[in-house]
């Protein structure tokens, strides 16, 4: 049990958190919540130990074992899992004791040896450790290659791989998903759920939080408050008691009025297909979503409406890409249209980003075949080390100039950086000391400036805290071009996508079917990867002779074969019935980019029709010009919706 009486927390001069009190009993799983700076982090570092209270008292059960992250990893010679089993302390003290008497042979030694050495699960460590890595996405012949040379992306994994397989009590992750693909972060939030220990987690995807969390700990205004049920349940009953807030019913009103039109517009369109109607799903907890961020006044932004959207945007006929010549991908034939909505799915080295920089750049790792890129293309394209490209010397301010040339006054600027948060004089100030989330922020500050209609996202999320992706999601929701996105959260691409292209055993395919499907489709490919190891290794025991070192080659084979891609992918084989079904998908792709972009001109204008200084007696005429504009986009709404609706009755 852990138990906070009374608890304050600076940091500085900054106070985090007053009279904080808190009860944790074992087997529940906390998610910590809260804007960022607020001390989520602060407190988990004094869960930790590493600081101390400034004033009440933490009380623990006693004996009680923590494992936590690492953040920093050598660049060492020892191998992978070696690594990994490192971190169970026991099994390396009475791993090396056993290595030592067997050198010696020490008959005795190691008699005494044994015994506490088999009840800790020694025998069968390697195989545990290899399961965590296979998990986490390390492909097996991987594990044994030295730890210097993994990335520093993976070397996190290795990190956390460690923090699991210590035994624990009590189990502190942060932002754990943060270096994890979407296939490795549905396998951590199944292990987690089976933690029988007290989890403490601090994470910015909601979707991550609903599945492994009982309890939710927010803190706001340096309070800590404590809700049972998962993230959406605490959404939930924040929502009811912000709502009771009268000054705040106003602004409800026409978020949820906004939000409801929204959904209701687009179910209109999403009679037929699976994925839109999971959309439609995601889309109706969004009025619950805004009544939580109701008093988020930090930043809301919209991307511009395109001035073109040339359709098709981008074609890829029979394209390679790779390295040195080398194909990782290949026979790529793939097609951006413009309204697309695609989420690109597979596992972090299947070739997702180099997918994608192909899509949006060409350059070197385009090794063959056709990429068409249509004229009058704006490409915005938002990349995983977005960050880096900022100059730490420039300020906001700076930083917008350097994008906008003389296109804006210094008043717009300022403006416009203010809808992303940046007010007053940190404006003025270097971007060097800012925080991840500020980067990122300006960072789709300045892509946002660009009005591009085709947006290709590499993992936008990284450093946004929840409020940010709420914020990204509603803009990505109401965007008018294309959108190409990867990332790890799946609540984003939810409430964003409704087709996906999925790319594993080098080849990029459409997917049929909802991130659900998406999830069951790699629980199964896992699964069906264990049985052919399985069978690979008639007999072997899961386990390593006592004493054996862990990082020698246990024989087991290096690849495996792919199993076979679903009869549903692609297209059919038949030139002309294939000819007929891309005609036919032409027309509905097209019909319903124009329902949605009619349906975002509608939205816009009841929004400038909700502005209360329109009804102060001098602006009557932009009123009634604003209500003819919106009857004639309605009645054009109404046809092209019908028209779409009776097209796909033709299919």
């Amino acid at each position: 049990m852990i138990q906070l009486k009374s608890v304050s927390l600076r940091r500085g001069t900054q106070l985090l958190l007053e009279d904080a009190d808190l009860t944790l009993l074992p087997g529940q799983r906390m998610g910590l919540v809260g804007k960022n700076g607020t001390g989520k982090s602060s407190l988990l570092a004094m869960f930790e130990g590493e600081i101390a209270p400034d004033s009440g008292d933490i009380e623990w059960a006693g004996g009680q074992r923590m494992a936590t992250v690492e953040q920093e990893t050598p660049a060492l010679e020892a191998s992978a899992v070696d690594y990994v089993l490192d971190g169970d302390r026991d099994y390396a003290r009475l791993n090396a004791a056993l290595l030592e008497a067997e050198a010696e042979n020490d008959g005795m030694r190691m008699a005494e040896i044994y015994p506490e050495f088999e009840a800790i699960g020694g025998f069968t460590a390697r195989a545990r450790a290899a399961r965590l890595l296979d998990g986490l996405g390390f492909a097996p012949a991987s594990i044994d290659n030295p730890v210097s040379s993994f990335s520093g992306g993976w070397r996190m994994r290795l990190n956390l791989a460690r923090a699991l397989i210590a035994p624990s009590d009590i189990l502190l992750l942060d932002e754990p998903t943060n270096h994890l693909d979407l296939d490795a972060v549905f396998w951590l939030a199944d292990w987690l759920v089976n933690y029988p220990g007290t989890l403490i987690v601090v994470s910015h995807d909601r979707d991550f939080l609903d599945h492994v969390c009982t309890h939710i700990a927010h803190i706001e205004n340096q309070k800590l408050n404590l809700y049972t049920g998962h993230y959406s349940a605490f959404e939930e009953m924040r929502a009811e008691r912000l709502m009771q807030n009268q000054a705040l019913a106003a602004k409800m009103a026409k978020e949820r009025e906004r939000l409801q039109g929204f959904i209701d517009r687009f179910r209109a369109q999403a009679t037929k297909a699976r994925a839109a109607q999971s959309r439609v799903k995601a889309l109706e907890r969004l009025p619950v979503i805004a009544a939580s961020h109701a008093d988020r006044d930090d930043f809301s932004f919209y991307f511009p409406s395109p001035k073109r959207a040339p359709d098709p945007m981008v074609t890829l006929e029979d394209v390679s890409i790779g390295y040195g010549g080398t194909p990782l991908i290949k026979d790529v034939s793939l097609q951006i249209r413009a309204g697309d909505r695609i989420g690109v799915l597979g596992a972090n080295g299947a070739g997702k980003t180099t997918l994608i920089r192909v899509i949006a750049e060409g350059g070197e790792t385009w090794l063959s075949g056709d990429r068409f890129v249509a004229p009058g293309v704006q490409v915005g394209y938002y990349t995983q080390h977005q960050l880096d490209q900022l100059d730490p010397r420039d300020t906001p301010l700076i930083a917008l100039e350097r994008v906008a040339g003389k296109t804006g006054s210094t008043q717009k600027l300022r403006d416009f950086l203010g809808r992303f948060g940046f007010v007053g004089d940190r404006i003025f100030e270097p971007i060097e000391p800012f925080s991840g989330g500020e980067k990122a922020r300006l960072a789709l500050a300045l892509l946002v400036w660009k009005a591009p209609n085709l947006l290709i996202l590499d993992e936008p999320t990284n450093h946004l805290d929840l409020a940010m992706r709420e914020a990204l999601a509603e803009a990505l929701q109401t965007f008018e071009g294309a959108i190409l996105v990867v990332s790890h959260d799946k609540s984003l691409i939810e409430l964003v996508c409704d087709r996906f292209w999925w790319v594993r055993d080098g080849v990029a395919l459409p997917f049929d079917g909802d991130l659900d499907d998406y999830r069951e489709a790699v629980t199964e490919r896992r699964r069906a990867h264990n049985r052919e190891q399985a069978a690979d290794k008639p007999g072997q025991k899961s386990g390593k002779k006592s004493g054996q070192k862990s990082g020698k080659k246990s024989g087991q084979k290096s690849g495996k074969k792919a199993s076979a891609a679903p009869s549903n992918w692609g297209e059919p084989r038949d030139k002309a019935s294939r000819a007929k079904v891309k005609e036919r998908q032409k027309r509905l792709d097209r019909l319903e980019a124009k329902v949605e972009s009619l349906g975002n001109q509608l939205g816009e204008i009841d929004a400038a029709l909700a502005d209360p200084v329109l009804y102060d007696g001098q602006h009557e005429d932009e009123v009634a010009r604003l209500q003819g504009e919106r009857k004639e986009i309605g009645v054009r709404l109404e046809m092209a919706e019908t028209e779409w609706l009776e097209a796909q009755e033709e299919g």
